[in-house]
């Protein structure tokens, strides 16, 4: 028989491509067939990366021209793969009402970043502004415990037609973590599309209100969940926390690099030295550097990102998380200070990076591999 090209796409409507669920030529599948004396290429377009779906494609295809066209035709098959939409993946848009989102980081776990997260938000809360919280740490949620709501669980409202989730409250602070939905010791034990699921729900079908900054509690290092996040939300900007010690500077530094990099572009709005010294009660003039002095403090002038502030080893930061009261809260005490100056310089910074930059988009990855300035003082 004759190569002709619409005899051939009909006869490619009896093939069906494993996944795609109509034939290859209803789905969009086969994008051009083209004829050339004795020889036929098609372009194909699949959704699926598998080598054997793709080789079963080509050799299905190769098998009807050559058993009802011609047995001596030359069959070339160019097969490109995009895969289509994940239903489960974040999508890249605003939340409406929500004025800064700010995604706290460290390249290394065992730092403090929840807790300085969690003294951030009450700080910001008593300075006046509308707060909340987002546990994206999937696997280590720590929130719950850390505002002593640990036995709260969310309920669903109705918003405009749409059922809710409403975020726990705690100290004027709205929260929301997978700790609220598993059992104090059961472990999340999830791929990333679950994880990255999870996060799209407690992130876009959640009433939020109006806040005038989210916080954004990251897990350590620079994987899935920030790609996740940053894929999701127009970041306003990250801070990086870090102790002194050289082996988390150098986990730290990588999660600068990663916000910066061309990919991904989020500003950074500076970085905070957690654990700078320790000081006894009964000697207060006495500083001793455990962990290494200024590091963090030095890293943030040689990557030229400002230097936020430090905060010192003291006990009671860290029982004030235990107990679900962050130390923040205790009026009159150096750690509400410390955290005062440096909440007021994160304001500061958000407050120039909105003056000065454009709004950030949700990053779009390619390959494999609107925030208003803040008015209050």
């Amino acid at each position: 028989m004759k190569l002709d090209r619409k005899e051939i796409l009909k006869a490619l409507e009896t093939i069906t491509i494993a996944g795609e669920g109509k034939n290859m030529v209803e789905s969009g599948a086969v994008q051009n067939v083209l004829i050339f004396g004795d020889e036929v290429t098609v372009d194909l377009l699949i959704s699926t990366p598998a080598m054997h779906i793709k080789k079963r494609a080509e050799d299905d295809i190769r098998k009807l021209i050559h058993e009802q066209f011609s047995a001596t035709a030359i069959v070339k098959v160019n097969i490109k793969v995009e895969a289509k939409e994940n239903p489960n993946e974040i999508k890249g848009k605003a939340i409406p009402g929500i004025k800064n989102i700010i995604a706290v980081a460290s390249g290394k776990g065992g730092v403090g970043k929840s807790t300085v997260t969690a003294n951030l938000a009450v700080t910001l809360a008593k300075m006046g502004f509308s707060v909340g919280v987002l546990d994206a740490d999937i696997y280590g949620p720590s929130m719950p415990i850390m505002f002593d709501v640990e036995t709260e669980k969310p309920i669903s409202i109705v918003v405009d037609g749409k059922s809710k989730m409403k975020p726990i409250e705690s100290y004027e602070v709205k929260i929301l973590s997978i700790g609220f939905f598993t059992a104090p010791s059961q472990a999340v034990i999830w791929r990333g599309p679950m994880a990255s699921k999870a996060l799209n729900q407690m992130i876009f079908d959640a009433d939020w209100g109006n806040l005038d900054f989210m916080l954004i509690d990251l897990p350590p290092g620079t994987g899935d969940i920030h790609l996740s996040i940053m894929q999701s939300l127009p970041i306003t900007g990250a801070v990086v926390v870090s102790t002194p010690q050289a082996v988390a500077l150098a986990d730290a530094k990588k999660g600068v690099s990663m916000f910066l990099s061309d990919a991904i572009n989020v500003p950074v709005l500076g970085i905070i030295e957690n654990m700078a010294y320790f000081t006894p009660e009964e000697l207060p003039e006495n500083k001793y550097y455990i962990f290494g002095k200024e590091g963090a403090k030095n890293l943030a002038l040689d990557l030229q990102v400002p230097f936020l502030g430090e905060v010192p080893l003291v006990q009671s930061i860290r029982e004030a998380g235990d107990y679900g009261r962050p130390a923040a809260l205790q009026t009159g005490s150096i750690i509400e200070s410390v955290f005062e100056e440096i909440t007021r310089n994160v304001v500061q910074e958000t407050i120039n990076r909105n003056q000065n930059l454009e709004p950030t988009e949700a990053i779009k990855i390619t390959t494999m591999a609107g925030c208003s300035a803040v008015n209050k003082k």
